[in-house]
């Protein structure tokens, strides 16, 4: 049955236990009615792309009264001795309806193997009539030259495909971009590029050149184009002066649809189904995401992380958990570690944790689920 509690108008929290094969382990759910007065969802991030902070302070500082810890992020560089991890996340990202990023590599993500027929691209998403439901997100971009046009493999990701050139905007934030000239379109841990070449891009023109990729962060007007391999050679031809134009979007598989908020994962749960081929055979602390009332509601759902619970569920029982709790589709975000679910108390002016993260304390992440509503 578990203790269920209300945190805002349309906004409820439930904790509740769970039987699996291996034992008990201990649910958080939050309920949003999208449809309520005043309610709505957004992106929780640190203003930019390439940092992280805790899912409590993201709540607080966004006004939330509730959130979930997002998307796998680029944690870790133990494979590339010096080059600093960038903590971006994996997948597309929509915050108030701009494009911050796009998806990495498929085999450059963090994160578990995809689940079949799935993609980096997919997104759960609210769009501008706030309805939830999920999507894929295409990255379509290009940079035009005198000499002609290139298209764009990339949008502000810590990865970029060998032989490709990628975008960074001010949004990216002051990371350095080395980072997108490693691993290969095999493997996440091959060696950096030795073929390397950035071009800031301002005004319609070239002002800066530079054959390692930089850091700091990038000034508002200018666009930082960073290749690899073939795009080193093409951006290789530009000098300072050129004409150079750049342009981008994510484009949505579904026709005619504007997301106001889009956040990366894989999807687990579609019309009511489990996806075929779920790993059932890794349990683990998990954090998901569920779609409810034909969009109209969504469900943040944790995995406590105390001792007593952490063998905590599999890809596939996740899928069901998220079914009996009424979703029609589910979608799967980092965990481990990750895995924070925070909500005000009653009468609280802040959001706390209410699970128990396996850290011990917050991890601090790349991004999250905020739940905002009138008091």
């Amino acid at each position: 049955m578990g203790v269920t509690q209300r945190v805002a108008g349309g906004v409820t929290y439930r904790h509740y236990d769970i039987e699996t094969p291996r034992g008990m382990t201990h649910g958080h759910l939050v309920t949003v009615d999208l449809g309520a007065p005043g309610v709505s969802v957004g992106l929780l991030y640190p203003s930019v792309v390439g940092a992280r902070a805790t899912v409590s302070s993201l709540a607080n500082s966004a006004g939330a009264v509730a959130g979930v810890n997002g998307d796998f992020f680029n944690i870790s560089e133990a494979q590339h001795p010096g080059v600093s991890p960038t903590y971006a996340p994996v997948g597309p990202a929509v915050a108030q309806g701009r494009a911050l990023k796009a998806a990495v590599p498929r085999k450059q993500r963090f994160g578990p193997s995809l689940p079949s027929g799935t993609s980096p691209e997919d997104v759960l998403g609210v769009d501008t009539t706030g309805r939830a439901r999920l999507d894929r997100l295409r990255l379509d971009g290009a940079f035009t030259t005198p000499d002609g046009t290139v298209k764009l493999h990339g949008l502000n990701q810590y990865a970029l495909k060998v032989g490709s050139v990628g975008a960074f905007t001010p949004d990216w934030g002051s990371r350095s971009r080395l980072r997108a000239t490693c691993g290969s379109d095999t493997s996440r841990g091959a060696p950096c590029s030795e073929d390397t070449h950035e071009v800031a891009v301002r005004g319609g023109e070239v002002v800066k050149t530079t054959d390692v990729p930089g850091s700091g962060r990038v000034p508002e007007g200018t666009t930082v184009l960073v290749g690899r391999e073939e795009g080193a050679g093409r951006l290789r031809k530009l000098s300072v002066g050129d004409a150079v134009t750049v342009r981008h979007r994510l484009v949505p598989s579904v026709a005619d649809v504007s997301y106001r908020f889009a956040i990366g994962g894989f999807p687990v749960l579609r019309g009511g189904a489990p996806l075929a081929g779920l790993d059932t055979a890794a349990s683990a602390v998990r954090t998901a995401v569920g779609i409810a009332g034909g969009g109209r509601k969504l469900l943040l759902f944790a995995v406590d992380g105390a001792t007593a619970y952490r063998k905590g569920l599999t890809v596939a029982e996740l899928a069901r958990v998220l079914r009996d709790a009424g979703a029609e589709d589910g979608f799967n975000l980092d965990g481990g570690g990750s895995t924070t679910l925070a909500t005000r108390a009653a009468g609280a002016s802040k959001a706390s944790v209410r699970n128990h993260p396996t850290d011990g304390s917050e991890r601090m992440v790349a991004n999250g689920i905020g739940v905002f509503a009138a008091e």
